[in-house]
């Protein structure tokens, strides 16, 4: 596997990362006790830590993508494996 594509998978792995790791660790304004702004919605964030998120998908996404290029060095686990049903599942 070339580098690049290496490179393209990390992006891919730590845009879906950061995407999921959104939603921790975030409080609302009610949950944190800090009064809200006039007009702002109940959901907003009132700790909302960008470099965190940024950081903790860095790390996460690094294994997995450590694991994806493991996986296709050593075939742990190839698309046979992956048939659940039909006529070729065992």
């Amino acid at each position: 596997m070339d580098w690049t594509s290496i490179v393209a998978i990390y992006a891919l792995f730590w845009v879906i990362c950061a995407f999921v790791l959104l939603p921790f660790g975030v409080r609302t304004h009610d949950e944190a006790g800090i009064a809200k702004i006039p007009g702002q919605a109940d959901s907003a964030p009132a700790n909302f830590r960008p470099g965190l998120i940024a950081r903790r998908a860095t790390i996460l996404s690094a294994v997995l993508t450590a694991l994806y290029v493991l996986n296709y060095a050593y075939g742990w686990i190839t698309a046979d494996d992956l048939i659940l049903w039909g006529p070729d599942a065992a």
